[in-house]
């Protein structure tokens, strides 16, 4: 029961709340409305009439209030109900303002279907009770003439003016929740986006790391002062992944290909297998994003046969042309049993996510070892000629 009660106070509040905000009109100009009706009734001189009408009032704003607070069909029920009793004030009474609730009403109908059949049942009724009325010669409709057409004319752009207000409103509504969503997916984005940047750099540096310390590790007995050596690059490598991170968190500033080249022929003179460079890792046509884009997923490939592969030589070729730049990633190691398992990895998830956001592909094939083949679209230069044209 208690819930019960709280429900119905939220929906009489709730209809409240629709007289104070949406209606556009002083709520002490309803409360006019509310005492009319009574003022035209007790105007008749029979008892019998003056009954029937503060009954029929009575019955009118039961009905409004159900229409607010109902679901469904007893919506149409309850203002069907409203629309015979406002065309019987009008008939028998000449007050025509009852129109004016059921305009306000009817605009406040979501469904399509619904507004519009009740709109014109409402509007033909309301105008054929009002042409009857003047058709009799009804001296109550005579004597309130302006404000009959006042009325008529407020039963036809109330609903429709109040129906295209809330569809406005829905429609903001759901452009800020689309909005709202957008904005959280791009969060996410962007932290997936991070989380492969900073798998990508610093995978890289750590499996340096890693061999340069087994290596230390090694040399430690045989020879000391290359193991020292090996001590100082790992410090530096250290040096460098954290600087990169740094970069990385604080602007995320783009690599070069030319730059990723130097730090492979690092890692695999570290991993002790032959590097072999066909090609020329200054690019001229290439947009910073795209070469950002090759450079990080270089730098993923060679990371994948350091761990991997057991390879003994691996070579890069750099080919780029007008259109596209291609990029491929060879190695002599035990190739990939499975190509689509050997791409559910993080690190090759990764670059084929970044490669689709700039239009590129990724091929992978493996015979006599793996080769990686990244392409990316190329900045097409036109001719001075043409371009000054």
């Amino acid at each position: 029961m208690g819930d019960d009660k709280r429900e119905g106070g939220v929906a009489l509040k709730n209809w409240f709340h629709i007289f104070q905000k949406k209606t556009g009109l002083s709520p002490y100009v309803w409360v006019v409305f509310y005492i009319l009706p009574f003022y035209f009734i007790f105007r008749s001189s029979s008892m019998y009439e003056i009954v029937i009408g503060i009954s029929m009032i009575v019955v009118f704003f039961i009905c409004y209030v159900l229409s607010f607070v109902s679901k469904g069909w007893l919506v149409y029920f309850w203002t069907s109900m409203q629309i015979v009793i406002s065309v019987a004030m009008s008939l028998l009474f000449g007050y025509v303002y009852f129109s004016l609730f059921l305009a306000f009403f009817i605009g406040n109908i979501q469904n399509r279907i619904g507004f519009f059949t009740l709109y014109a049942i409402h509007l033909i009724s309301t105008f054929v009770a009002i042409n009857v009325g003047f058709a009799t010669k009804n001296p109550v409709f005579i004597s309130q003439l302006p404000f009959v057409f006042v009325s008529l004319i407020a039963v036809i752009l109330l609903p429709v003016n109040t129906y295209n207000k809330n569809k406005r409103e829905q429609l903001q509504g759901q452009l800020e929740d689309a909005n709202k969503r957008i904005s959280e997916l791009i969060k996410l984005e962007e932290r997936q986006r991070i989380a492969r940047d900073l798998h990508d750099t610093l995978g890289q540096k750590l499996s340096l790391i890693g061999i340069k310390s087994d290596l230390a590790g090694k040399l430690m007995t045989k020879n000391p002062i290359r193991a020292q050596a090996e001590i100082n690059d790992v410090r530096q490598t250290a040096r460098s992944a954290l600087k990169e991170v740094r970069e990385m968190v604080t602007k995320m500033r783009g690599a070069r290909v030319e730059d990723e080249v130097f730090r492979v022929k690092q890692i695999l003179k570290a991993a002790q297998i032959d590097f072999n460079l066909e090609g020329d890792p200054k690019l001229a046509n290439t947009s910073l994003m795209n070469e950002n884009v090759v450079s990080m997923c270089l730098k993923e490939a060679v990371t994948n046969i350091v761990k991997h592969s057991s390879a003994s030589s691996c070579s890069v070729t750099i080919e780029p042309s007008p259109s596209d730049l291609v990029v491929s990633v060879r190695d002599n190691g035990i190739g990939i049993a499975d190509s689509s398992s050997f791409c559910t990895g993080n690190g090759l998830r990764g670059m084929k996510e970044r490669l689709e956001f700039v239009n590129g592909s990724l091929e992978i094939v493996s015979d006599q070892g793996t080769m990686v083949v990244i392409k990316v679209p190329n900045i097409t230069k036109q001719p001075e000629k043409e371009a000054g044209a």
